[in-house]
């Protein structure tokens, strides 16, 4: 569902609330001038628990092939996300996403080969929930490469919900699943009671492929302590 174009300036603090109630903004095209806001009747979601690596995946982060950091280079990824024939990223998104992004309530993670950046993903971070907005690669793997490091960071800072707004069979493939708008507002309100941190694995701090499955795809909410953040590798 779609409301009419707005008519007011838009800013960074309106979008956080609308997000605190699962609202977000789309354009109708990169040349859009208007947004709109939207709330999906069915919502597509990833259980925290529930991510569905490959072994030809894990195989891949394990290998440390991509090297993947945070926070290096936001809008950039934002625009790589907007480089397809059909985008609902214009010029007011990009500078919207990065107001959040200086505020600390935006983050990306970005898959590196060498040098170049060959994948990566964004999304807005409240208190216990992570709105995942767009996701890009040029390489293979490489964006799920940075969505594996996007739940081991969630988990290690005790984050409770990831929004995928929503559910493609991509996502499905990879584990979201898509549950009704009613049943969102109330997973969104309850991760909304805990403050967690997305910063809990500083963005500075690499983390290894070894340790971001684990964190990823172990049973439960891992809480990163100094002593997991020294550490390089961790067992297979």
């Amino acid at each position: 569902m779609k409301t009419a174009p707005r008519k007011f300036e838009l800013t960074a603090d309106i979008l956080l609330r609308a997000y605190s109630i699962g609202v977000f903004p789309m354009a109708e095209s990169r040349d859009a001038k208007e947004l709109f806001w939207v709330e999906p009747h069915e919502r597509g979601v990833f259980p925290l628990n529930g991510l569905i690596v490959s072994r030809s995946l894990a195989k891949t982060v394990r290998s440390d092939r991509f090297q993947v950091v945070a926070d290096r280079a936001f809008e950039t990824v934002v625009r790589a996300c907007a480089e397809r024939e059909k985008t609902w990223i214009n010029d007011e998104i990009v500078r919207l996403y990065c107001e959040l992004f200086e505020a600390g309530h935006a983050h990306s993670v970005e898959a590196y080969a060498g040098d170049a950046l060959v994948g990566g993903l964004y999304g807005v971070s409240l208190r216990g929930a992570f709105f995942g907005e767009s996701m890009f690669h040029r390489a293979r793997d490489a964006s799920k490469a940075a969505l594996v490091h996007l739940f081991a960071r969630l988990k290690t800072g005790g984050l409770r919900l990831l929004d995928a707004q929503f559910l493609t069979e991509h996502l499905a493939s990879l584990g979201a699943v898509e549950i009704s708008r009613e049943a969102f507002r109330l997973r969104l309100a309850d991760a909304l009671e805990f403050e967690a941190n997305f910063d809990a694995w500083p963005a500075a701090v690499p983390m290894s492929g070894a340790e971001a499955l684990a964190f990823a795809t172990g049973d439960g909410t891992e809480v990163a302590t100094d002593e997991s953040r020294r550490r390089s590798v961790v067992p297979p």
